[in-house]
């Protein structure tokens, strides 16, 4: 889930004007921001699932041990909203740790039981309900939160617009970039790109 982690963030923009929306995207991808470099090392990995295509939607099982362990997840949260406290103030900075968190619940529901509670696993149980298992369900659910989020925040923007022409006229393109940047990354993960 990408295009669903921006479209939750474009919601939060909506119902936290004062937090910036380049923040608020970021946030909503930090987990895997720092999964990447993890990957490229080799600490954590991607295993594709059998008879599933190359870069298929959900056709990985993600060992990612550390940045997606409910604990990690909590801790790199925690550091993502204290990096903006001075800038942002206390509000802006418990969104951002907030918003950086959501990634890890949203992630829930698709993921296969890939991730672990403690970084590294621990012995124990590893979570998720594994929705990707079924990529309509799963596609639509994604598609859902994309839409809602980009009408809150586009509601929202032009509200805050008033009756300004050229300022309503920005924050419709804004509102509309929004919903078409979703809804591209979400086709381009459907397609496997």
């Amino acid at each position: 889930m990408i295009a669903g982690h921006f479209g939750l963030a474009a919601a939060v923009k909506a119902k936290a004007p004062q937090t910036p929306l380049w923040a608020l995207m970021l946030a909503s991808q930090w987990l895997d921001v720092v999964f990447v470099p993890l990957l490229i090392a080799g600490v954590e990995r991607l295993e594709p699932v059998q008879g599933a295509k190359p870069g298929a939607y959900g056709g990985a099982v993600i060992h990612a041990d550390y940045t997606h362990s409910l604990v990690g997840a909590l801790v790199l949260s925690g550091v993502f909203g204290a990096l903006f406290l001075g800038r942002y103030g206390k509000r802006s900075a418990a969104v951002l740790g907030l918003m950086a968190f959501s990634h890890w619940v949203l992630d829930l529901p698709l993921h296969r039981a890939d991730m672990p509670i403690l970084p590294g696993g621990g012995g124990l149980p590893k979570l998720g309900f594994g929705l990707w298992q079924y990529p309509a369900v799963s596609a639509a659910l994604e598609l859902l939160i994309v839409v809602v989020g980009a009408a809150m925040y586009w509601r929202a923007a032009s509200a805050v617009a008033g009756e300004d022409a050229a300022v309503k006229r920005r924050a419709h393109i804004c509102g509309a970039g929004v919903l078409a940047a979703a809804l591209l990354t979400l086709t381009m993960n459907l397609l496997g790109m």
